[in-house]
């Protein structure tokens, strides 16, 4: 008999019932950052993961999307899963073609395992360089991944600590795919943001061209949620990192929830609020339409993209 893994200690769950957007989203709308966690009964976790996540399955997910009023999602490998693509692939064929991935794989990987992966929806593969969920990231082998995906078109997601960015920019200017990058960098809000680090990050996309995801304000805010007093607006200390990502890199820019929130001990967002921090980024109709609908279309969906 399978048994279920203990949740790790201290993890927040999802938040299950969350809130009715007041910003309405423009038709069309992509999630373009979100994650499947098992369920562990069907999709079991990697023995070597360094977290063991609640169950966030597929229905969950294609409900939050349907609560929230968006139109497509695109479902990244979690780390708790390694590189078993299994429970995001499934995502992807239950979709009816509403939702892209972006998988995980080692440099070994088949062109035939690489081509199954294309077929089902995946367009990308992401690069983790946050020490406390992998234990390495080794550049000779994620170069080789690189080359290998070059001719079906992918990119490379990147996830990194804002410090990290001066050490590793000469490595991702060699590798021959689009960069996107996770969460703006995640940039020290408490900085300022005409500050060197911040600036040193603006540099780098502009000098790459490439595409930055405005999301998760609850993984980089100091001043946190808002009181439970009504109030819509939360994470106000990362707007002005955020505003002038978009200002700045406004056809380069994506937008994401983070479903289900891996990794947070300290609050767990509510989803339709952080609806509602888009029209605070994203200031104009324009600029909300190409954050939310045109850029992720030209990205995942190149074919159906006007």
């Amino acid at each position: 008999m399978t048994t279920t893994p203990s949740k790790t200690e201290g993890w927040l769950d999802w938040y299950a019932d969350p809130t009715r957007p007041q910003f309405r989203l423009p038709p069309g709308t992509v999630d373009a950052h979100c994650h499947v966690f098992g369920p562990a009964a069907q999709f079991p976790f990697a023995p070597e993961r360094k977290y063991t996540p609640c169950d966030a399955s597929k229905e969950q997910l294609f409900a939050l999307r349907d609560h929230l009023g968006v139109s497509r999602n695109v479902v990244v490998q979690a780390t708790c899963h390694g590189a078993d693509n299994s429970a995001m692939v499934d995502v992807l064929r239950s979709s009816a073609g509403r939702a892209r991935g972006v998988a995980t794989v080692r440099p070994d990987v088949t062109d035939e395992e690489l081509r199954e992966l294309h077929e089902a929806g995946v367009r990308g593969i992401r690069f983790n360089f946050l020490k406390r969920l992998v234990d390495g990231s080794p550049r000779d082998d994620l170069a080789t991944i690189a080359r290998r995906i070059a001719p079906l078109g992918w990119h490379v997601v990147v996830y990194f600590e804002a410090a990290e960015l001066e050490e590793l920019e000469g490595f991702f200017e060699t590798l021959p795919v689009p960069l996107v990058i996770d969460h703006m960098g995640r940039p020290d809000v408490t900085a300022p943001v005409t500050g060197p680090e911040f600036s040193r990050f603006l540099r780098f996309v502009d000098r790459t061209a490439a595409w930055v995801k405005v999301s998760c304000p609850e993984r980089l805010s100091v001043s946190g949620p808002p009181a439970l007093n009504g109030e819509r607006h939360a994470y106000l200390d990362v707007l002005p990192f955020s505003r002038r990502v978009v200002e700045e890199f406004g056809d380069h820019v994506l937008w994401g929830t983070d479903w289900p929130h891996p990794n947070l001990t300290d609050h767990m967002p509510d989803d339709g609020l952080l609806v509602d921090h888009v029209p605070l980024l994203a200031r104009t109709g324009q600029a909300q339409r190409l954050l939310l609908v045109e850029n992720p279309m030209r990205l995942y969906w190149p074919d159906e993209a006007v």
